[in-house]
């Protein structure tokens, strides 16, 4: 039996690992998670890159704005010693480094080797993809995204391929561009709350799901139901609690997007229990 809601691991398993570090992905994916989440950024050298912020301030030993920086430039820096199972001042049972070599947990993560990895794997992957805006390269994210997706035959549905990919944004204007480049490519519309035009449960044209923030459900949740007579899905984000998984489910999202993936399908596996 298929089971919902998909479990997909936001910037990775990034509660145990440093987030958006391939080490989070890898270990998201043993961890049995539905699906992988990122965000993309596009360095000065034309490569999409996995940082969720503006800058890298927060998340590596260096600073500066990703889009003024090369590739090389970021390969330079430590992207995980920050996290605190890297400083080991916090105990965690999930926590296993195993014998993954440093570099991933630490070295910046380019979205192709994120992709390699995920088709190397050979098995079911929901592949969530955001593109940070706004930037200063605008249009060229959505160009170099659909580019880098083709390489991968992943830019449009193909029922043969283990690995799914979707596009989420907040801005309407990159699902837009998405739909005139790919319109097969699957988009999701992010919000952390429900603009009045789509209160009624409407999507802007093209997109397949909401993804609102799980304030926007504690605040309505009856707009999971709107959007399911719509015809749309619901992608909920961030969701790491066992009192809000549970409430989640209860409202049937369809998605459930966590730091912690193996928590969250252990909590599942338990309320599916007879």
């Amino acid at each position: 039996m298929h089971r919902f809601p998909l479990v997909v691991a936001h910037r990775g398993a990034s509660h145990v690992h440093p987030e958006h570090t391939l080490a989070a992905y890898l270990g998201a994916i043993e961890d049995g998670a539905d699906g992988l989440e990122c965000d993309v950024r596009l360095t000065s050298d034309g490569h999409l890159v996995c940082v969720h912020d503006r800058k890298v301030d927060r998340t590596s030993d260096g600073r500066g704005v990703v889009s003024t920086q090369s590739l090389a430039d970021l390969a330079e820096l430590d992207f995980g010693s920050w996290h605190y199972t890297a400083r080991g001042d916090v105990g965690d049972d999930e926590v296993d480094h195993g014998e993954a070599p440093d570099r991933d947990r630490s070295g910046v993560l380019t979205l192709a080797r994120l992709l390699e990895a995920a088709v190397d794997r050979g098995r079911p992957l929901e592949l969530a993809i955001e593109t940070k805006h706004p930037t200063r390269y605008a249009g060229l994210v959505e160009i170099a995204l659909v580019e880098l997706l083709a390489r991968f035959n992943l830019d449009r549905p193909d029922p043969e391929s283990p690995v799914r990919p979707r596009v989420m944004s907040f801005a309407s204007s990159s699902l837009r561009r998405l739909r005139g480049m790919a319109p097969g490519l699957p988009t999701v519309f992010l919000m952390d709350r429900v603009p009045l035009r789509f209160r009624d449960g409407s999507l802007p044209a093209g997109a397949v799901a909401a993804g609102p923030a799980l304030r926007v459900l504690r605040a309505h949740p009856s707009y999971v139901e709107r959007v399911h007579a719509m015809g749309g899905e619901v992608h909920v984000w961030t969701v790491d609690e066992p009192d809000d998984v549970e409430l989640v489910c209860s409202l049937g999202v369809d998605v459930i997007i966590t730091n912690r993936p193996a928590a969250v399908l252990a909590q599942l596996a338990e309320l599916a229990a007879p």
